[in-house]
């Protein structure tokens, strides 16, 4: 597979979507030199509130230089969400925003407004609330994208991290993206070094129709955007198929042919953003 760098994959269908402390400003470059589709420069979370300055201002620096890359901001709610809409609004390496623990559409379209209206913001869902609103959040004006803050999901539900146990939360996130038209949506990240299980739990979330996942270490790299792009075997099918329907001059033979040619255009639009070839 051709592994295609960061500016070539638009964030709509990115799959890996790399989280750095904002701490750490001397990983910036790597990050965006990284096999990450999207990075994602974390000032909430990742963040002491004592070095919410500091760190702010170090983001602010790197995007005012060249660097380009995402920022989770802190949530409507907290006190730092002004002072971070307001340092970024108007950036040149500002790609959007990802807002933490978003429970309203309210939350996105303030951001949106803040950040005059042009700035994308995908909402980071993290709670029961969240997930009960998804669709209000997804209808949102400025509503780019969903995602899925799995940990604090759990913390606040007391939900154990078993594939079934969070198959509703993400399957709420997948119909609200649906509902509001957005792309399909982003899951948490997997804590932790096995590989073995970061291909699992990938699976399941494709399988249950999120199009990209949070990511913590450049090593998961690979592994997320190997599992989230089509199979070579996939790519084989979608093009024969397209080669067929268009030999026969695009003429419908039953009820089967339109979804299957939508998903062999889907499969074959993918596999030219990704660089995947057929098998």
């Amino acid at each position: 597979m051709q592994q295609q760098t960061p500016r070539d994959v638009s964030a709509e269908i990115a799959r890996s979507w790399l989280l750095v402390a904002a701490t750490r400003p001397e990983d910036f470059d790597a990050a965006e030199a990284s096999r990450a589709d999207q990075i994602i420069l974390d000032v909430e979370d990742a963040v002491d509130p004592r070095r919410k300055d500091s760190a702010r201002g170090d983001i602010v620096d790197w995007l005012s230089s060249g660097g380009s890359g995402w920022v989770r901001i802190n949530d409507r709610t907290s006190d730092f969400w002004s002072d971070d809409v307001d340092a970024l609004a108007g950036l040149p390496g500002l790609r959007g925003v990802m807002l933490a623990k978003t429970e309203a559409g309210a939350h996105v379209t303030e951001t949106f407004d803040r950040l005059r209206g042009t700035t994308p913001v995908i909402a980071l869902v993290e709670s029961a609330l969240g997930i009960e609103e998804a669709a209000a959040i997804a209808r949102a004006r400025g509503a780019y994208r969903l995602a899925f803050g799995s940990g604090d999901y759990r913390r606040d539900t007391g939900t154990s991290a078993d594939d079934l146990a969070m198959a509703y939360p993400r399957s709420r996130l997948v119909v609200a993206s649906r509902v509001g038209k957005l792309p399909g949506p982003i899951d948490g990240p997997t804590v932790g070094t096995s590989h073995p299980v970061l291909r699992e739990q990938s699976s399941v979330a494709v399988a249950l129709g999120m199009t990209g996942k949070l990511c913590l270490d450049l090593e998961q790299l690979p592994i997320i955007n190997e599992v989230i792009s089509p199979t070579r075997s996939d790519v084989a099918w979608a093009r024969e198929f397209l080669a067929d329907f268009e030999a026969r001059g695009r003429v419908i033979r039953d009820g089967s042919d339109l979804p299957r040619l939508g998903r062999a255009e889907k499969i074959d639009r993918l596999a030219r953003a990704f660089g995947v070839e057929p098998a």
